[in-house]
Formats: structure tokens, C-alpha cells, sequence
């Protein structure tokens, strides 16, 4: 298995015409790779995880959806690839999804640094979350945000647990009014395990 891609680059990006032409086909793609890194923990939380293929779509599309020419490729390099794995790290961008606004505001207020809660276990050895240093996610009066992007760094013996077919995976919250967790499935193993090569 060939090394992942780390980081995009101007080079890398296609230009509007040719994306605009192949850009169902690509999102098509793109969903499939999607959907073994898509884990939803307890009734509000999902972690989409990413990799440099997912971001490299999203770049395009907003690219595609803004049309903002040069200056906006560079912002949105600037913005999109520190969430691509460096090897030995997971990156996820974490949404709390919740349809009614109302509730959703008194989930967020319940959550209070829940980033600082998250965590893998990898066959009995936990892995805390990095929550990204962008800005700070929870608000004054102690109202997290609905979005967060995390980082989990993995020391080699972990990453060698991680791809073990026998070891069991499970993603989840140590927080006082959130304590779920999820058990990955094989397909969700072996999609993220990649992302540590």
C-alpha cells in the first residue's frame, strides 16, 4: 500500500471547467469514501473523519461554490490542510446535529468542553483527543459549538493495535452529560487505519 498524500497544493487543484464537468462523478466517489468514516457516537454526535481525498473534494467544492479565483485557493489550503493525517494521527471534524434550535441550544449548553472528553480506545488503551488550537469552541457562558476538529496522535504500538483485526476500537465521551460510546466496525477499522500509515 502506497503512503497517503499529506498535504494539497495549488498544483493539485483542477481547474473549474474540467471540475464542474466531472464534479457528480466525483462527489459520487467521494461518498463512498465517506461513509466507512462517518461514526455516529450516542444519539447527537458524529465524527466525520478525514483524510486527504475527503478535504481535497471539499476544497473543490468550495471552490466551485464561491468561484473565487487564486486568492481563494490559498485560503482554502490555509484552512482545509491541517486536517489531513500526518501519519500516526486521526482527524476528525466532530458535528453535534440536532434539527430543532431550541433544544440543540440546551444540548450545547450541557456540553461544556466536551472536547476535552473524547477519546479512542485502542484494545484497552486510551487515546485522547486534541481538540484544534483554531479558536476556542466553547463560549463564555459555557455553550460549546456544534463543530469541533479533533486530532488523536498514536504512538507506533498503537497504530500496530489499531490495524490488529482482533482488537477492539471504540470512539467515545468521558463527559458527565454525554458518556456514549461507539464500537467501529471492520470497515471503519480499515478505512481509518490507513490514515496512521
Amino acid at each position: 500500500m502506497s503512503t497517503p498524500k499529506r498535504q494539497i497544493t495549488k498544483a493539485d487543484i483542477i481547474p473549474l471547467e474540467a471540475y464542474t464537468a466531472e464534479r457528480q462523478a466525483r462527489r459520487r466517489s467521494n461518498m463512498e469514501i465517506k461513509k466507512p468514516r462517518r461514526i455516529e457516537v450516542g444519539p447527537v454526535a458524529t465524527f466525520y473523519f478525514e483524510n486527504f481525498d475527503t478535504m481535497f473534494q471539499q476544497i473543490h467544492e468550495m471552490l466551485f461554490i464561491e468561484k473565487g479565483g487564486d486568492e481563494q485557493i490559498d485560503d482554502e489550503l490555509r484552512a482545509y490542510n491541517p486536517l489531513i493525517p500526518q501519519g500516526g494521527e486521526l482527524v476528525a471534524t466532530l458535528m453535534f446535529e440536532i434539527d430543532d434550535p431550541t433544544r440543540r441550544t440546551n444540548m450545547l449548553r450541557r456540553l461544556t468542553h466536551v472536547e476535552e472528553t473524547i477519546f479512542f480506545d485502542v484494545g484497552g488503551e486510551r487515546v485522547k483527543a486534541e481538540p484544534e488550537q483554531d479558536i476556542d469552541r466553547t463560549a463564555a457562558d459555557g455553550k460549546t459549538s456544534a463543530v469541533h476538529f479533533i486530532h488523536f496522535r498514536f504512538t507506533p504500538a498503537q497504530v500496530a493495535k489499531f490495524s490488529d483485526r482482533e482488537a477492539h476500537i471504540l470512539l467515545g465521551f468521558a463527559h458527565e452529560n454525554y458518556g456514549h460510546m461507539a464500537l467501529l466496525s471492520e470497515p471503519q477499522k480499515q478505512a481509518l487505519a490507513a490514515d496512521l500509515k
